[in-house]
C-alpha cells in the first residue's frame, strides 16, 4: 500500500516509489548474518556481500555512502526492530511484504542471492511495502497487540474447558484436575482483561482520534483502539476504495481481453473486518442515525444481509474520513445520496 509523503530523519522528502535516489540498498538479515545488495544510480548489476550479523558494522557501512540512500528490507520479526535502529541513516525505508516477493523464490536460494533480487525489485519499485511507523500511537499499537494474544488465549481456554466438560464431565479424575487448572486460568484471563480494557479506556479519555471515533454508532472503547491503532495514519491510504479493500469489505474484479471472470477478495486485515462487522450489528440493534439509516436501505428493497453490509461499508467510509480529515463524527451524512455506500 502507499504511505503518506513525510520528511525523513536525513531531511529528504518520503516518496510512494523507491526513485530518483543515489543508492539502492537491500538488506537480508538473520540472527547469524546479513546479506547486503547495493545498487547505485545507473549500475545494472549490484553488488552482494555476506557477513556476520552485526548492527553497528552494517550503520557503519551506510555511513560511508554518499548522496541519497533507500534501504528494503522484508516483513519479519526483526522489522521493526531495524526500521527504528536505521531509519536516521537512510532517506527512506521499505519494509516490503515477502508473500508479493514472487520472484526470490525462482532459481536457488540464498541469503546473498534475495539480497541481489530484492535490491533489482526496489529500484524497479516492484515492492509492496508494509506500513511502519514510529508515531506516538506506537504504545497503544502494543496494547492492541497484547489484548489481541490475550483474547486469543482467553477463547482458546474457555473452548478447551467447554470442549473436555462435554465430553468427559467430572467422572474422569484426570478430567476434573485439568477442568480445576482451566477454571484458575480462565479466571485469571478474565482479571487481565478488565485490566487491559481499564488501559484502553484510559487512552480513549487523552487521545482525540479516539474521542471522535466512540461518537459513531455501533464503535465501542475497543473498537475505536482496535482501528486507530492498526490504521495510524489513514492519509497512507489515497481513496476510501482502498480502505475499504484493506478492511475486506469490498472484492476485487477480475477482468482480461473485456470478460469479467468474477471477483477476488484482497487480502486484508481480519481484525478491521470484524470491527466493522460487529459495529454494523450492534448499530442496528440499537436506536441510532445508522438504524435509520438500515431502515431505509430494506425500505428501498435492499436484502437484509445486502444492507447489513452496506452499514460496514458505511461506518467505515465515516471512521476513515474521521480519521483522515480529524473532522467531528456527522451522524445524518448518510442522507446525502452520495455518500450512501
Amino acid at each position: 500500500m502507499s504511505t503518506t509523503k513525510v520528511v525523513s530523519p536525513r531531511g529528504k522528502r518520503k516518496s510512494s516509489q523507491a526513485l530518483d535516489f543515489d543508492h539502492y540498498v537491500a538488506l537480508d538479515w538473520s540472527m547469524l548474518t546479513m546479506a547486503v545488495g547495493h545498487l547505485r544510480r545507473r549500475d545494472s548489476d549490484p553488488v552482494v556481500f555476506q557477513r556476520s550479523a552485526d548492527l553497528q558494522d552494517f550503520k557503519a557501512y551506510l555511513k560511508t555512502l554518499h548522496g541519497t540512500i533507500v534501504l528494503t528490507l522484508e516483513e519479519t520479526t526483526s522489522a521493526h526492530w531495524l526500521y527504528l535502529e536505521l531509519r536516521d541513516y537512510v532517506d527512506r525505508i521499505i519494509i516490503c511484504d515477502p508473500s508479493r516477493n514472487r520472484l526470490l523464490s525462482d532459481g536457488p536460494k540464498t541469503d546473498k542471492i534475495d539480497a541481489a533480487k530484492l535490491v533489482l525489485l526496489l529500484r524497479a519499485g516492484l515492492l509492496s511495502e508494509v506500513f511502519h511507523s514510529d508515531d506516538t500511537l506506537y504504545d497503544l499499537r502494543l496494547l492492541l497487540s497484547a489484548y489481541t494474544d490475550l483474547i486469543r488465549d482467553g477463547v482458546r481456554a474457555k473452548n478447551q474447558r467447554s470442549a473436555l466438560e462435554r465430553g468427559h464431565g467430572t467422572a474422569s479424575t484426570h478430567a476434573a484436575f485439568i477442568l480445576e487448572h482451566l477454571d484458575r486460568r480462565i479466571e485469571l484471563y478474565l482479571k487481565s482483561k478488565a485490566a487491559y480494557v481499564e488501559q484502553c479506556e484510559d487512552f480513549c479519555q487523552r487521545l482525540p482520534q479516539l474521542r471522535r471515533l466512540l461518537a459513531v454508532s455501533g464503535i465501542g472503547t475497543i473498537g475505536a483502539v482496535t482501528i486507530l491503532g492498526i490504521v495510524v495514519d489513514a492519509r497512507r491510504f489515497p481513496r476510501t476504495a482502498n480502505y475499504l479493500s484493506y478492511c475486506g469489505l469490498v472484492k476485487l474484479e477480475k477482468s482480461s481481453g473485456g470478460r469479467s471472470y468474477g471477483q477476488r477478495t484482497p487480502r486484508f486485515s481480519r481484525q478491521l473486518k470484524a470491527v466493522y462487522k460487529i459495529a454494523a450489528l450492534s448499530a442496528i440493534h440499537g436506536h441510532s442515525p445508522i438504524r435509520e439509516y438500515y431502515d431505509h436501505l430494506l425500505a428501498q428493497g435492499v436484502p437484509e444481509h445486502h444492507a447489513r453490509h452496506r452499514i460496514a461499508r458505511y461506518i467505515a467510509t465515516v471512521t476513515y474520513g474521521i480519521l483522515k480529515t480529524g473532522t467531528p463524527y456527522d451522524p445524518y451524512r448518510w442522507r446525502n445520496t452520495n455518500s450512501i455506500a
